[in-house]
């Protein structure tokens, strides 16, 4: 079976555009990161993902007056590489309607909270300030409305009580790396399914588990 083209969009360093790259390299994935766009110029993700080989291409949102060229433009972008499915990857830009529903169920995006806590910006800031114990990130399916799209994986961590808005993302972020890379393997071996509204993760043995305390109890 051929392996699935990805395209990752990216805004900044790419860390989890790496992830996603050694992920696939190490053979646990049913897809290979092919092309990776970015809307600056200068985001450090764009060396790495030369350094690995991967194509590249810019599509600035500053030399576009109106959403609408710029979407126009990052279609087209993303077209000439006939991807699979396209990962958001620390992209800041919010993508219009057209182009979400073009790519309809092959768009999946990492936010840095437990949906549908916290869509949007400052994610951690709002969590400590609403003093929650459990905090984490989210992979979901992308729709035309921000960050409510079905969601197919989230992780938690602890909130410490040392914790400020810089060690929580740290940690948050080193959470990402492992549940994008794992969401997307899914994606690309063809075990979602969206029933719904809902995603179904095919072959997923219930372990049947209990609640998870933070704090627990018994530590």
């Amino acid at each position: 079976m051929a392996l699935s083209r990805i395209t990752v969009l990216i805004s900044g360093r790419g860390s989890n555009l790496a992830a996603l790259i050694a992920h696939a390299r190490g053979g646990h994935n049913a897809g290979a990161v092919t092309q990776v766009i970015n809307n600056r110029a200068d985001a450090g993700g764009v060396g790495l993902a030369r350094e690995a080989g991967v194509a590249t291409a810019v599509v600035d949102h500053r030399n576009h007056n109106a959403r609408e060229d710029f979407d126009a433009a990052l279609a087209h972008a993303i077209d000439a590489a006939e991807p699979d499915l396209i990962v958001l990857a620390g992209f800041m830009r919010v993508l219009g309607v057209d182009l979400v529903q073009r790519y309809a169920g092959r768009i999946i995006n990492i936010h840095p909270s437990l949906l549908p806590l916290y869509p949007g910006l400052h994610t951690h800031r709002r969590a400590l300030a609403d003093g929650v114990r459990i905090h984490g990130c989210s992979v979901h399916y992308v729709t035309p409305d921000v960050d409510v799209g079905p969601i197919i994986a989230q992780g938690a961590i602890a909130v410490l009580p040392a914790d400020d808005g810089t060690t929580l993302a740290a940690r948050v972020l080193t959470l990402e790396h492992r549940l994008l890379p794992a969401a997307v393997a899914w994606h690309c071996a063809g075990r979602l399914v969206i029933e719904d509204g809902r995603v179904r993760v095919r072959d997923v043995e219930n372990d049947g588990c209990g609640a998870l305390l933070v704090p627990s109890p018994y530590l």
